[in-house]
């Protein structure tokens, strides 16, 4: 009698370069792939809207891609735990693998559910496939993590190189009688009331397929003037591709390989390498999204929020052409020029002078490729209270960052056009009050 396999898939909808995939295959057993919609588990954060969106066209495209191979996607919603349980006693399978998980309380899920199936007896191995190295073997020479990413980066890229990509199966040997699949449709990941996607779909192709096509085009067409006009929002030089290592349509193994091939690329790699820190410093800090990782920020004197200088900046009605663009580009397509989320976001800390943790929900909910690691972090460098971060005096002054990023107003003219004329704060005053509000913090820090 055969004894299944079962491959649970998370943030790696692929099945190229898949390792729990390949370890299922290598057995020569019938197997089964199964997705947990898990919004239930304990410290586990729903997805944002633009996240559901690009969740269902991915699932679709990979459901579709492995009938083609034999097998077929099995969906479920629930509890991972309860949810891995039951599909492993359904089938009975005697193997189950996955690719690891880096936030904490994924991995206290995951240790605790392969510490149960061993316990019956089950195989169980978990793989590297979502990071070029583990977050426990990049160290500094004292054996700690690094908190700064030159440093991180020159000490990643002296381990060995990583490995090389995984070739994608030919076929898949599914299990002749699969057990029952929830209707992806019932999962209801779409926006209906109202329908708000259609800049989403108007801007992307989800899917395994379509990420492919969009490295080897963007390896083609646009690395090469990468380390000149990515900061440049009108320029289409960006990759595009952080949705699709978001959700592991792609994997950064077939990234790193296909671009270290390729003249200039080393701008393009460091910035894999940032994505990198910033998951490794989640796994070593697993509240980043809520808590200042410096902590003596925890004492910045916030001053009261006022709901309509939020709800502007979210609207892309603040008066202030480049950053209204950007959220209006945001709230169209999911998705905002890196240069402008950087201005963006220190407008609403330093010049609103609103908590970080406001905008990065959020950017977590309107993000195509707002992930649990990268979002977080990236306000926290914004804000001043995170790892390797940017000084709280460092202010972006968003019109001269228009004058410099987008001298011809192309990007402005896109997405602002109808944009309100009229500030809602003056930029040189609210400097003022957000450098005099550090100040108290740093005199604070001192005398305690």
């Amino acid at each position: 009698m055969s004894s299944p396999s079962l491959v649970w898939l998370r943030d790696d909808l692929r099945v190229a370069d898949n390792p729990a995939l390949r370890a299922a295959i290598d057995r020569d057993e019938p197997l089964v792939v199964l997705y947990v919609l898990d919004e239930e588990s304990d410290g586990i954060r729903p997805l944002g809207g633009a996240a559901r969106w690009w969740l269902h066209h991915s699932l679709a495209s990979l459901r579709d891609h492995i009938a083609d191979l034999g097998a077929q996607l099995i969906l479920r919603r629930g509890p991972a735990r309860d949810v891995v349980r039951g599909v492993v006693d359904d089938i009975g399978a005697s193997a189950v693998f996955w690719n690891r998980r880096y936030g904490g309380p994924e991995r206290e899920l995951d240790a605790h559910l392969k510490s149960s199936l061993r316990e019956d007896g089950i195989e169980v191995a978990s793989f590297a496939g979502s990071l070029l190295h583990e977050p426990w073997t990049v160290k500094t020479g004292s054996g700690t993590h690094f908190s700064v990413f030159t440093p991180f980066w020159r000490a990643a890229r002296a381990l060995p190189a990583p490995r090389a990509p995984l070739p994608a199966p030919r076929s898949l040997d599914g299990v002749s009688r699969p057990p029952a699949s929830d209707d992806l449709d019932d999962w209801q990941l779409l926006p209906t009331s109202p329908d708000w996607a259609g800049g989403l779909r108007d801007t992307w192709e989800p899917g395994e397929q379509a990420a492919r096509a969009r490295l080897r085009t963007f390896l083609r067409e646009d690395l090469g003037s990468y380390d000149r006009a990515r900061d440049e929002p009108s320029a289409g030089a960006t990759s595009q591709l952080s949705p699709r290592l978001r959700w592991g349509e792609l994997s950064p193994f077939t990234v790193w390989h296909e671009a270290v091939e390729t003249e200039g690329a080393a701008g393009f790699l460091s910035e894999l390498g940032w994505r990198e820190f910033a998951w490794h410093t989640l796994f070593h800090f697993p509240d980043l999204a809520t808590k200042n990782l410096r902590s003596e920020f925890d004492a910045f004197p916030w001053p009261r929020l006022r709901p309509s200088h939020l709800r502007a900046w979210e609207r892309g009605e603040t008066g202030i052409p480049l950053v209204d663009a950007g959220m209006r580009e945001l709230w169209r397509t999911g998705y905002m020029h890196n240069r402008v989320r950087m201005v963006t976001a220190s407008f609403l800390i330093k010049n609103l002078m609103i908590d970080w943790r406001r905008g990065e929900e959020w950017f977590w909910d309107t993000l195509v490729d707002a992930d649990g690691a990268n979002n977080p972090f990236n306000w926290q460098w914004v804000a001043g209270s995170g790892a390797d971060a940017a000084p709280y005096f460092r202010i972006f002054n968003p019109e001269l960052q228009a004058k410099k990023f987008d001298q011809q107003g192309l990007y402005v003219s896109e997405w602002a056009s109808d944009a309100p004329s009229d500030p809602i704060v003056d930029l040189g005053e609210t400097r003022k009050a957000a450098l005099a509000a550090y100040d108290e913090l740093r005199r604070s820090s001192r005398s305690s």
